[in-house]
């Protein structure tokens, strides 16, 4: 029997649309689902506070294929930590959101306010760009103390923090219970793959996904249900999908050179990694 190729949802549609349609098995990929975003949630305090999408990567995901941010796949693509699958991106929602009785209620409010991210994750880069034209930098104050995605929305339902930014399922939930909405911060995602990972199966992996995509668009409303089987079992009684939005969409545009050079040079601008960028090329980097 040939390897499992291994999948690691990130909280969105696809790969659960894919399974429910049988379109792995249409094209022959022999696959398994491993949640990398649970483990990494149980494992941070092994990575200590600042935790986030890079460090999930710099210790080793478990998968032949995953997603985060593009700005962090990009430089762990680059620092060596797999490849940056450049045939597609996708769209994420995301947003900053406050309780419904907060005295924030426009972006200039958040001014010196801590906002809840994730450590070089989506929600770190996507808040400093979304808040740029209301705020300058040192007005905006990121906390990365509250955890990856689900950590920082149970203290926010908990009222242990002012602020959030939060994306995909958790951003639909935060609609439904009431807190507001003060900026939108939708980013973009890439896909990264394992350095070992089977050309051929990545191909079969992508090709399920864009006809799950075709599903997505065309009847969104039967496929959100989904997004229950990520979160914490605490809230699952609590959620009501049928009030959930799509999610994530995938784009099938290429992830170009200058995609990846722009985005580096604004990383480099706000100093996000002191440690440097990594050194390996645009073509060392990235499967087009």
């Amino acid at each position: 029997m040939a390897d499992e190729f291994v999948i690691a949802p990130h909280m969105r549609l696809h790969e659960w649309v894919a399974v429910e349609k049988g379109y792995f098995d249409d094209v022959g990929l022999i696959y398994t689902l491993e949640d990398q975003l649970k483990s990494a949630t149980n494992h941070v305090h092994d990575l200590g506070n600042k935790v986030g999408a890079y460090q999930t990567f710099e210790k080793g995901r478990t998968c032949d294929v995953s997603c985060a941010c593009h700005w962090t796949v990009n430089v762990a693509a680059s620092s060596g930590h797999g490849k940056l699958y450049g045939k597609l991106y996708s769209m994420s929602p995301c947003g900053i959101f406050v309780p419904e009785n907060s005295d924030i209620k426009k972006p200039e409010d958040l001014a010196n306010v801590p906002i809840s991210v994730g450590y070089q994750s989506g929600s770190h880069y996507s808040t400093i760009q979304a808040l740029e034209p209301f705020l300058s930098d040192d007005e905006i104050n990121l906390s990365f103390s509250d955890g990856l995605l689900f950590r920082r929305m149970e203290h926010m339902i908990d009222g242990n923090i002012p602020a959030v930014s939060l994306f995909s399922g958790p951003y639909y939930f935060m609609h439904q219970l009431g807190f507001r909405k003060v900026l939108d911060t939708t980013f973009m995602m890439s896909a990264m793959v394992a350095e070992d990972a089977s050309a051929d199966d990545i191909e079969k992996y992508f090709t399920a996904l864009k006809r799950a995509q075709a599903d997505i668009d065309l009847r969104p409303e039967k496929y959100t249900h989904y997004f229950k089987k990520e979160f914490p079992e605490r809230f699952k009684d609590q959620i009501d999908t049928r009030l959930f939005g799509p999610g994530e969409r995938l784009v099938f545009e290429e992830y170009s050179k200058d995609f990846f050079d722009k985005s580096r040079q604004w990383i480099d601008e706000k100093g996000i990694f002191k440690e440097g960028l990594g050194d390996r090329s645009f073509e060392e980097s990235v499967i087009i």
